[in-house]
């Protein structure tokens, strides 16, 4: 496989005069004075002409840089300073192998020559590119490295040439070499903020987060630097310790508050606490400090979507597409904020044409994976708004863009399938995809969900309990086979199955989703105490955790207690996901359930609209039409129900709502009947 080496690198490459400094003038060993004299004429000449070359980038002078180099190497062949900068002028002339020939050739003279072992190293550097076992290139990443080595042994205080030599020895895997190196760096320099920023990457990267995180707040301590801060807030970033995170950049922030990447930072770290009013403001900053950058309207336009402020995340999109014209990312977000506001046609459009615009490209230009990334979405859009033949046909296009591809297109369409209750076709899929690649564990698990889903829960349990391995990432597998037991109605297994996930949780999220998946059990269990308990802790941990503050609010609500409570559980559910069509029935039927019925028909209304083809949505809207005396339109909606109920999958068929149901629709059109058709009063005699 390859690896590219970064292009960081290779810019610091090519911008790093204290790594290859210039030599000093030359010293001649040629014992005829004349000679020597125009040797030194010659040399002096070539440098002028270099410089020039620096300055103008005309040929003419780099040709006579060379031309007087040559001249003076003629005259005195062993003075190294003289091969050093003809060595040097091919470099810059792209004249890549006389340079390397020559750095060799100064190098068999002096072997300590400092400014060819530079010179060397920053070629080599500057030709790495695609790299894999077999490549040449790997061979060149070792000369590097070993050029690199020879400065050090040279000069132990060159700290450029120290850290270039880690970030190699990285890229090579060979983190106790690299460590070693960055460790000698800081005993020199404790506060060398690249140093520090590239070991507390590798001990991040080797799982050692807990060591990187404490030589971080010991530097900090030692120095309010606000590079070193922002390393720490990254650190504990990529630990998910967000409330730290925050911490150090706003400190960072106190410190140099014109420092955009301090307030970015801050930004990223309320936004993973969901904190978007104070991650707008940091992002309006931004927009203030450096307005012609695209990305910085483009994340507050992503703010705004998630506060639900639809207008300003358009505006701000706006001009993140002006700053950027033609940025896929821009344009992914747009789809996105036109699927928030039901615009899903102007969001399908927007998307067709970035992926033809993207197929027009040449080859290599446009790889896999962005239009794999617009395949995906577009087919969502395609399947929000129920047009799903189109959906089918997006994800079957999206499997031929490559391996990789092939597979997560596969899952999509099983899902649409799925969603557009074609349960067998679904299974179909599912079953072909693991007899393809057997030893895919998410596809696996997606034919036993498939399973659950039809009905056969004994099956479905059987090939999930195949995938345990007896290790933590049996937590997932675990809350799995709780949802199938649960979904088939077997309460006792699935309570096991979900108490086990909860034990076996390593992070909070893992726990919080284990919690809520026992609290949903115990509900339909009618052991509403435990379910309680259960979605407390949930919101407790997560506040903004849409889904246990609907379920806890709607199972408040549909019992008829605690209506206040109810209906702020699931309003706080509702801020969180604005558009999500089982919300917003919740929050209708608390409002019912208050009898307070202009607020309830508003928010059943938006329901039906989101989620026309949810039977217990039409239902709570039909109920609602009935209590107002409209029994047309009730009956209307409780035949839509009914018909929906016959085409629900085995798992969500619930025979009790399908009675009360037929049973409401019975009694009302009887009633219609009766007013329609009054029965005949007796004729006196």
């Amino acid at each position: 496989m390859k690896s590219q080496f970064p292009a960081v690198l290779l810019s610091l490459a090519l911008a790093a005069p204290g790594v290859f400094a210039q030599s000093a003038a030359p010293t001649y060993s040629q014992p005829d004075e004349s000679k020597r004299t125009e040797a030194y004429y010659d040399f002096t000449m070539g440098h002028l002409d270099e410089e020039l070359y620096e300055i103008t980038g005309s040929s003419e002078y780099v040709t006579g840089a060379i031309e007087y180099y040559r001249k003076a190497l003629t005259l005195d062949p062993s003075a190294s300073a003289i091969t050093e900068r003809l060595a040097e002028t091919y470099a810059k002339s792209q004249r890549i192998r006389d340079a390397i020939l020559e750095a060799q050739e100064t190098l068999k003279q002096d072997p300590d020559n400092l400014g060819a072992h530079r010179l060397l190293a920053r070629i080599y550097v500057r030709t790495l590119g695609d790299l894999d076992a077999a490549s040449p290139q790997k061979e060149t990443l070792g000369l590097a490295v070993e050029e690199f080595r020879a400065i050090l042994r040279i000069d132990p205080s060159d700290t450029e040439s120290a850290l270039w030599l880690a970030r190699l020895y990285r890229f090579e895997n060979e983190h106790e070499k690299a460590e070693e190196v960055l460790q000698g760096i800081l005993k020199r320099d404790p506060e060398n903020g690249p140093a520090l920023e590239q070991i507390s990457q590798l001990l991040l990267d080797e799982g050692r987060a807990p060591e990187a995180i404490s030589m971080l707040e010991k530097a900090a301590s030692g120095s309010m630097a606000p590079g070193i801060l922002d390393l720490l807030g990254d650190a504990y970033s990529q630990t998910s310790n967000y409330a730290k995170s925050e911490e150090a950049y706003r400190k960072a922030v106190t410190a140099e508050p014109e420092e955009a990447s301090h307030r970015r930072g801050l930004a990223q770290a309320l936004l993973a606490q969901n904190k978007y009013e104070e991650a707008a403001e940091q992002y309006k900053k931004l927009t203030e400090m450096d307005p012609d950058t695209a990305e910085n309207y483009l994340r507050l336009s992503q703010v705004y979507r998630h506060l639900n402020k639809l207008d300003e995340a358009e505006r701000a999109l706006l001009v993140a597409k002006q700053r950027s014209p033609g940025n896929l990312e821009v344009i992914y977000n747009e789809a996105l904020l036109y699927e928030a506001e039901g615009r899903y046609n102007d969001a399908a459009h927007i998307l067709s044409d970035a992926i033809a615009g993207l197929k027009t490209q040449p080859q290599g230009q446009s790889g896999p994976n962005a239009l794999a990334v617009l395949y995906e979405q577009l087919g969502r859009v395609y399947r929000e708004s129920e047009n799903y033949p189109a959906a089918v046909r997006i994800f079957e296009d999206m499997q031929k863009l490559g391996p990789e591809q092939q597979q997560r297109g596969e899952l999509l369409l099983i899902e649409t399938y799925r969603a557009s209750r074609e349960i067998d076709k679904a299974i179909a899929e599912a079953k072909k995809a693991v007899a393809a690649t057997p030893q895919d564990r998410e596809l696996q698990t997606t034919y036993a969900m498939l399973l659950g889903e039809k009905g056969q829960t004994e099956e479905a349990a059987k090939v999930l309990r195949g995938l345990l391995r007896n290790t933590g990432d049996d937590q997932e597998i675990f809350l799995d086979l709780a949802q199938v037991e649960e979904r088939g109605r077997h309460y006792d297994a699935a309570e096991r199955a979900a108490t086990t996930a909860v034990q076996m949780a390593r992070q909070a999220s893992e726990k919080g989703t284990a919690e809520f998946m026992l609290g949903a059990i115990y509900e339909r269990e009618k052991k509403y105490d435990e379910a309680e308990e259960q979605f407390r802790k949930v919101i407790e941990s997560d506040p903004h955790n849409a889904a246990a503050l609907n379920y806890y609010g709607y199972m408040l609500a549909d019992r008829g207690v605690r209506l206040e409570e109810a209906t702020s559980l699931i309003q706080r559910a509702v801020n969180e996901e604005p558009a999500n069509g089982a919300y917003l029935d919740s929050l209708g039927w608390a409002y019912f359930k208050q009898n307070r019925l202009t607020e309830a028909e508003e928010y059943l209304r938006k329901a039906v609209e989101r989620a026309s083809h949810d039977p217990t949505v039409l239902d709570h809207l039909g109920d609602l039409y009935a209590k107002m005396g409209q029994t047309q339109r009730a009956a209307e909606l409780w035949e839509k129900a009914q018909t929906e109920w016959q085409r629900a999958l085995p798992a969500d068929y619930e025979e009790d709502k399908v009675a009360q149901v037929d049973q409401k629709l019975k009694a009302v059109k009887k009633h219609l009947a009766q007013k329609t058709n009054p029965p005949e009063t007796a004729k006196p005699q």
